[in-house]
């Protein structure tokens, strides 16, 4: 993951050296002259957990360690982008579809202990979410055909996929994790202004505010004492 991110970084800073030093006409100039824009978002995501086991995980479970692994996942959202007295600042709010995928993975010194038998268990959790992401962005003034932004913001999650009130099996026990979660999101990137719209690139991070484990007591929940939802967003824009 942080090799795609400076992949991500390097990225923006060689488009923006090598198209803010051309001198170019300007493309739709009326784009900063609008109240409002619309348009859509693509793009990928790695999300995993932020957990906190129980201070005595050794002790009273046998367990050496939990792994968080970095899944891959998805991402299609409705943008619309208000103006706020100045080109500069904007008020975004883009409703997102978002497919998440996170591996946690327990490792037990004795396998008598795991619920699978084995000495290292692995379990996974997919979210299908709606996301409704608020968000300041501050924007450089315009050089040509060219800006560059950063953003902040809150986001509400609601997972569609949740088992929160499913009836659990301890014999196949699974992780519960909270319907909804508010998170708070930083990020930037770049906009490139085309002859009938603007692109922009975009890197996001976002972390929820409080815990989304759901502890019922079960093999794997016990030994997790919290744990906070983690997201790396990069994200095509296409505004209008």
């Amino acid at each position: 993951m942080n090799r795609f991110i400076l992949f991500c970084l390097s990225c923006f800073l060689s488009l923006s050296t090598v198209y803010s030093q051309i001198e170019k006409p300007q493309n739709y100039r009326k784009f900063d002259q609008r109240l409002l824009h619309f348009g859509f978002t693509l793009g990928v995501n790695t999300a995993d957990f932020t957990p906190y086991p129980v201070l005595d995980a050794y002790e009273q479970y046998g367990i050496l360690s939990i792994d968080n692994k970095r899944q891959p996942g998805g991402q299609v959202g409705i943008v619309t982008s208000l103006k706020l007295g100045h080109p500069v600042v904007r008020l975004r709010f883009i409703p997102t579809l978002s497919f998440q995928e996170r591996v946690l993975s327990y490792v037990y010194e004795d396998p008598a202990k795991s619920p699978s038998l084995n000495k290292i268990n692995e379990e996974r959790v997919n979210s299908t979410n709606l996301d409704f992401p608020l968000m300041l962005q501050f924007r450089t003034t315009r050089f040509n055909n060219f800006t560059s932004y950063v953003l902040g913001g809150i986001q509400y999650s609601l997972d569609l996929q949740s088992q929160e009130d499913a009836a659990q099996s301890f014999t196949d026990p699974f992780v519960k994790i909270r319907k909804e979660d508010w998170q708070g999101q930083v990020g930037g990137g770049v906009e490139f202004f085309m002859p009938y719209f603007k692109l922009g690139i975009e890197l996001k991070f976002s972390h929820s505010f409080s815990n989304i484990m759901i502890n019922d007591f079960t093999p794997v929940s016990r030994p997790i004492d919290k744990m906070y939802n983690r997201v790396w967003w990069f994200s095509l824009i296409f505004e209008g």
